[in-house]
Formats: C-alpha cells, structure tokens, sequence
C-alpha cells in the first residue's frame, strides 16, 4: 500500500506526533505488505506529518517508525528493530560471482528490486516498434552492396545516426574522443612512448610548422594508449588490437588524428598509420581503432564501471544502511531498477552465443576478461570523482580548450556534491558523528573487503589511511562518486549508443579480417568485406537504440521520495533548480555548435542505472 492517511481530532488538541508506532495486525491482513508511508494529518495546525514506512510489515510485528523516519542509528531509541532488518535484509542481498574472480553480482534477485509492471511492459513494447521499423529491410547474412546500401536502411524509421555524413572524416575522429560514448580516455601527451614507433619526422607535417618537441612542449599533443586490452582473448579466437593513437590539437582549437599504430609491440608488421597514407589504409586505421575502443566502451566504461561497479554498492548498501539511516534515503532514489536490469536485462545481451557474442569482437570471454582487469585498475577517489579524473589526464580546459563531456560532467559532478554536502552536513554535524555511526563504518568496510571474502573490493574508497570514514568530507565524496557514477556517469556512456554504433563503419563493436599489417593501398570494397553483414548490423541498430532510451524520470525528480525531513526536502529542490539552470546553460551553448553535444543535459540524465 502506498498510503495511509489518518487524521488527528481537531477537538482532543493532541500535540503533534513525533513517532507511530503499530502492530501488524491493526491492518487486517494476514501477509505480508508493502507500505510507504503513513501521512497524519493534524487539523488542528493545519499541517501534516509523515511516517515514511518503506518496508515489507510482516504479521504480529510490532513498528515504531519516527517522523521523516531519518536518524543515525547511534541516537536510533530502538536500535534493535535496526538490526533485526538489516539482518534479514543479509538473507535477502547476498553477493555472488558470476563472472570467476570477477565483481560480486546480487545471488537472487529480490522482490523489492523487479521491475514494475509499467516500466516491465515499456522496454517490450519499445523492443517490439524497433523491430518492426526494420521489417521491410531483408534479414538475411548478405553483405552489404556498398556504404551507401547501408544508408538507406535508415529511411525506416530507424533515425539517421548523426555520424552518417562525417563518419570517415579525421575532424569527427577527434571529436569522438571528447564527445563520443566514450569521452574519458583521452590524456595529455609529454613524450612518446618507446613502444610507438612515431618519429618526429612522420608527423611533423601535421603540426603546423612546430617540430613534434615544441607540439609536445606546448601542451599541444594528446595520446589514448590502449595497452588494457593487450592480450585479451576474445570469442573464436578473434583478434583484438590494443592501439595507441596520437593527436594533434590545431589552430582551431581541433584535435586532429596523427598516428595511429594498432598493437603495442614495434615491428615491421606493425607501422604506424598516417593521415597522408593511402585513403583506405588511413581510413581502416582509423575503425581498428575505434574497434579496439569499443571494446573498452562497452566491457569497461559503460558495463564494468557503471552497471557491475554499482551492483556491489547497491547489495552492499542494503546489507548494512538501514531503511531510516539519511545515508540509505540519500542513494536509494540512485538505485531504482539496477539489479533488475543487470539480472534480466544484461543476461539476455551476454548470454553464450547472444548479442556480445554476435556483434562484438571481444565477445562474452573477452569483456569477461577485460571487466576483471578494468576493476582492478579503477580507484572511487581517481576515476569516481570527475574531477580528479580529469586532473589525472591533464586535460583541463586551459590545456584542451573544446571537451563538452569534462565541461557537462563537471558542472553536474560539483551541482551533485553540492546537494549531498547539504544533506550529509545536516546529519553529521560534528566528524565524531561520523566515526561513531557503526552502520555507516560497517558498509565502507564491506565496500573495499576482498570479493573473495564476501565484500565487494572497491578501490580507492575515501578514508584508506585510516581504515575507515573520519570526517564529513569524505563521506560526502563517497556519496557524491557514488550517485554520480548512478546518474552522469551511466549516461554519458549509455545514450549515444545508436548515434555512434548503429552505423558500424563509424564505431564498429565487430571487424571481420585481419588488421591492416602495411601500408598498401586497400580496394574501395575492404571496408564493406569488414563490416558485420545485413542482419547483425541490424541487431546492433535495434539494440542499441533499445539501450539509448530514456524510461525514468530525470535526475533530482525522483521516481519514489525517501527523505521527508524539511532540510532534505529544501536540498532536494535547490537542486533541481541548479540542475535545470545547468539544462538551460547546456542548450543554449549547443545553438552555436556544429556538432551539438546534450548527452549530459540534466533534463536527459536518469536518477538510476535503468536500462
């Protein structure tokens, strides 16, 4: 039941409630129920006062749930009905490893977390539109005639990707790396590695007269190095190139691919591609490369550290915050549908022989692999909080002038920590308050205990030195890492996925073929021989586009309401406003760009993991 309402006698003049406190059997019902909350309202001051319940209320149990229902469990009266939960709620959320040595998943999916109804029926019907777009296109194993074959599938509704007309220009390449679905790789170049076998004489002529020294002095050259990926094994025993890929930032303030050498090791077999190759040559370059890219988009940067990373927090927080700890209210409007989706939805994407097997070079062994080696690399005070991990790379924007993902993701990232502060600060007003709330030191520890001793492994959670939180700042960094991985970070990773995958010359998830190994010209008809044939394109359009819709509310209007207390309820509408002022910044800057970037548009950015 959502909720109860019952209202105080004006002629009693009671005072106003401060806890309800009920049996189970006041309601007459002999199973379990759901309520939500308990809404009195007193006549008298013309006000009301709300009980959030949020609970499963279980026959012959006596409740005693306070107003706003929101307390550390230090100064909790009836600490004892705390622990009682959180123990059943152990039962209930139970990690287990489902990928060998790899991030704790939830053992079995509880109740509480299945998907409603309505949001169960959305993702069906619009599968069920995507397909039938794509009806009168023949589902067949044909290759494609030629780039512009492929084109036409388009006029069926599908929505033309906005890469169609640019997709084999070296200015969009660049642009990938600060707008694509996968904007966080790019890094500050100060030397050449020894393993890239660039010399200055092969790129000098792409750096407008500066000798490749003076580019890399003035903070002018940029580098991806993708040696992750090295010696992944993948489906079928498919190749998979580990790229490094240079870039040149021009006068107009572009960056602009330089060099581009498939593998990491030097050799005669392994030259480093050029602007000034043969077309073809440079151009099949340039999708091994983004191959290798997709391959750590879609394994590590949207699956690994957004949906898996976030399914050990949400399991974990269950275990250990209570239902009226401010700290479980604060994150629980972040996890709606997580485990419900990373159960039911990514197991059909990820099962043996399903659409990671089809349409990704890697395929279910290789991001496997590649997810086990993503986490043990990602540190929470590095790569989850924005800020850090754009220091890390050296590209603010004094040094990279146009990066419309770092500008969007720091303006959110700081709008979020700002509003956690407020409700972390209200609860925690002393660091005391912190090192003595046992539920909340519990959680961490189990946040960073080794999976293979029941936690979920997390690296980097603030509060190393000392083994535990300390002080208010770093709780309020973990909360902030925590629901802006939840939010901005899942979408920038996740809703352009059709623009960038649905055309595969553009950012093929799969090549067919060996990576070029010299510099020999290439027929006009090699990329078409390398692309994926009629009917796995179009499981990859409908999929994709599938997983770039939007099904929840945007961020800050939250789907269900946890925190009543009126200093949560003014933080929660301060930030909805300096959200939508943030909307209204982004859509006007985006009038005046070529390639409009609104993938971290507030008003497009779920609460949650959802889809």
């Amino acid at each position: 039941m959502d909720l109860l309402k019952q209202d105080m006698n004006p002629h009693l003049q009671e005072p106003p409630p401060t806890q309800a406190e009920f049996w189970r059997d006041s309601f007459g019902l002999g199973h379990n129920w759901f309520l939500e909350r308990i809404v009195v309202e007193d006549k008298t001051h013309g006000s009301e006062h709300i009980f959030p319940v949020h609970r499963w209320v279980k026959p012959e149990r006596h409740y005693i749930i306070y107003e706003y229902d929101c307390c550390l469990p230090q100064e909790d009266e009836h600490q004892e009905q705390r622990r009682t939960e959180l123990k059943e709620y152990r039962k209930l959320y139970q990690y287990v490893q489902n990928i060998e040595d790899g991030p704790v998943q939830i053992k079995q999916l509880p109740d509480d977390e299945q998907f409603t109804e309505d949001y169960k029926w959305d993702i069906v019907k619009c599968k069920g539109r995507f397909i039938l777009d794509t009806k009168l296109i023949r589902w067949t194993t044909d290759k494609w005639e030629s780039i512009c074959d492929l084109k036409k599938v388009y006029k069926f509704n599908l929505v033309v990707p906005n890469c169609l007309e640019y997709w084999n220009e070296d200015r969009w390449f660049g642009l990938q790396r600060v707008q694509g679905v996968n904007p966080v790789l790019i890094k500050l170049c100060k030397e050449i590695p020894e393993n890239f076998g660039v010399t200055a004489e092969m790129v000098e002529p792409f750096l407008e007269n500066q000798t490749l020294q003076e580019a890399l002095n003035n903070k002018r050259i940029f580098i991806v190095d993708l040696e992750v990926l090295q010696d992944i094994c993948c489906k079928d025993d498919r190749l998979l190139c580990a790229p490094l890929a240079l870039f040149f930032l021009n006068k107009h303030k572009e960056l602009m691919p330089i060099a581009i050498q498939l593998f990491q090791e030097k050799g005669p077999d392994n030259p480093v591609f050029l602007p000034s190759d043969p077309p073809n040559t440079w151009l099949t370059a340039k999708m091994y490369y983004n191959n290798a890219d997709a391959s750590f988009h879609q394994s590590c940067t949207h699956l690994g550290f957004t949906h898996l990373l976030m399914e050990g927090v949400v399991i974990c927080t269950h275990r250990n915050l209570s239902n009226s700890h401010p700290l479980f209210k604060l994150l629980a409007p972040h996890f709606l549908f997580l485990l419900a989706i990373n159960t039911r939805g990514l197991y059909k994407l990820i099962c043996p022989n399903g659409w990671v097997d089809k349409t990704m070079t890697v395929g279910r062994k290789g991001m496997f692999e590649l997810i086990k080696k993503g986490l043990n690399r990602w540190h929470m005070n590095v790569h989850g909080i924005v800020p850090n991990e754009i220091k890390s790379r050296e590209v603010e924007s004094d040094i990279l002038p146009h990066y419309p993902y770092r500008d969007d993701a720091l303006l959110i990232y700081y709008t979020i920590r700002k509003y956690v502060s407020k409700v972390v600060h209200r609860f925690y007003d002393t660091d005391e308050k912190v090192m003595n709330d046992y539920e909340m030191q519990q959680w961490r520890a189990e946040l960073v205990k080794d999976r293979k001793l029941g936690g979920c492994g997390l690296l980097g959670v603030p509060g190393e030195e000392n083994n535990r939180f300390t002080n208010t700042e770093e709780l309020v960094d973990t909360m902030t890492s925590i629901i802006s991985t939840c939010s901005l970070g899942h979408a920038a990773a996740n809703f352009q996925q059709y623009d960038d995958y649905a055309f595969p010359p553009n950012y093929p998830g799969i090549l067919y073929g060996e990576p070029p190994k010299d510099k020999l010209p290439l027929p006009d008809g090699d990329i078409l021989n390398r692309i994926p044939n009629k009917e796995t394109t179009l499981d990859i359009m409908v999929i994709t586009k599938l997983l770039s819709t939007r099904a929840t509310k945007s961020l800050g209007d939250f789907e269900s309401q946890f925190m009543f207390h009126p200093a949560c309820i003014q933080a929660s509408e301060e930030f909805r406003e300096e959200l939508a002022q943030i909307s209204r910044q982004i859509k006007l800057r985006n009038r005046s760009q070529a390639f409009p970037y609104d993938w971290l548009d507030p008003e497009f950015i779920p609460n949650a993991i959802s889809i």
